[in-house]
């Protein structure tokens, strides 16, 4: 075929849609089941509305459960209100002396650590930074001071009573924390019978 030539006329029978007519899905659909000879199954009921999904052929659509109401005068009611942006004056209390005991209780900790690894490697006492550390953890330590030997090797001394310290300051502060807690609870109101 040369590529000069027209191109050969269309043949005659030609689909609806290239003639410059809609193509319509249903005609379509109905000539070819006419062509073939066969018929489209029929659907059960109505056809779907826009948003649901189409139902299986024969299958009568579900049935809609009916409306259950719920009793929400019998769930348990709170005695406290809810307003929007307003915190509690319990939990301001509580969460800043929380904030202020863990506070000085991690300091505390930091510096019984330090006293405790600068004995343990067996330091020089007369050093600056281990005099500053020994001389700021000593009335922390001293109340637990003979509670249990401290055993030493080669200047290395293995504080218990440093480690004992810790224990009781972080429980101390752990009641402390707990006691404002029960302490700055607002009181529930009494009921009448």
């Amino acid at each position: 075929m040369n590529p000069n030539e027209p191109m050969p006329p269309l043949p005659e029978e030609q689909p609806p849609y290239s003639q410059g007519q809609p193509y319509d899905v249903t005609q379509s659909y109905q000539e070819t089941q006419q062509r073939y000879g066969q018929q489209p199954p029929q659907p059960y009921g109505q056809p779907p509305q826009y948003g649901q999904p189409p139902q299986p052929y024969g299958q009568p659509p579900p049935q809609p459960q009916p409306y259950q109401s719920v009793d929400y005068t019998r769930s348990v009611q709170s005695t406290r209100t809810y307003q929007p942006g307003v915190v509690p004056r319990h939990s301001q209390v509580y969460f800043r002396v929380r904030q202020i005991v863990y506070f000085i209780l991690g300091i505390l900790e930091v510096l019984l650590l330090i006293r405790l690894l600068l004995k343990l490697l067996g330091a020089n006492p007369d050093a600056g930074f281990t005099a500053f550390i020994y001389g700021l953890t000593a009335p922390f330590v001293y109340p637990f001071q003979g509670v249990f030997p401290s055993p030493s090797s080669q200047g290395s001394v293995l504080e218990l009573s440093t480690i004992l310290a810790m224990i009781v300051y972080a429980l101390l502060a752990w009641v402390v924390v707990k006691t404002v807690d029960i302490i700055s609870r607002p009181k529930a109101p009494a009921e009448t019978a």
